[in-house]
């Protein structure tokens, strides 16, 4: 039964009140945790027992979780082998257009100094030809018919 303190009292009925409350509960607070530790006492048994098989398990679960990080991660070695190759192949690409490069810069150097090399080009690109010179052009070859639904459609 709760008996509310009387106001002169103050504080420390108050303090005294919850004391007393607090010594009805502790019984039934160390009965409760006894419990709880008889129930999970196999678990702790167990585990004191098992200790060193759970480490090597968990040791073994990290080990395994980095190397499929490492091989398949964000930088992972699969990652690296394609971006080695891209890397490969746009070498490869780089020299091809350097050389063509190349070839384009001798073709205009010889195109501002060799009187030959224009002359060739105006042969061939306007169809140029000196005083007395016969051009034989041939025709385009006729185009084929198209292919598939459209052939069919006519």
């Amino acid at each position: 039964m709760r008996i509310l303190p009387r106001p002169e009292e103050g504080l420390r009925a108050v303090i005294y009140l919850a004391r007393d409350q607090a010594k009805d509960q502790a019984p039934r607070a160390e009965a409760a945790a006894a419990r709880w530790v008889e129930r999970t006492r196999p678990v702790w048994s167990w585990l004191v027992l098992e200790w060193r098989r759970l480490g090597t398990a968990a040791a073994i679960l990290l080990i395994v979780g980095l190397v499929l990080h490492a091989m398949f991660g964000a930088n992972g070695m699969v990652i690296y082998r394609q971006k080695r190759s891209e890397m490969q192949a746009l070498q490869t690409e780089v020299e091809r257009l350097q050389k063509e490069n190349n070839q384009y810069v001798d073709q205009i150097k010889s195109l501002k100094s060799d009187p030959a090399a224009i002359e060739k080009e105006a042969r061939e690109q306007l169809h140029y030809t000196r005083s007395g010179e016969v051009v034989y052009v041939t025709p385009d070859p006729p185009q084929k018919p198209a292919a598939g639904r459209a052939k069919n459609e006519r």
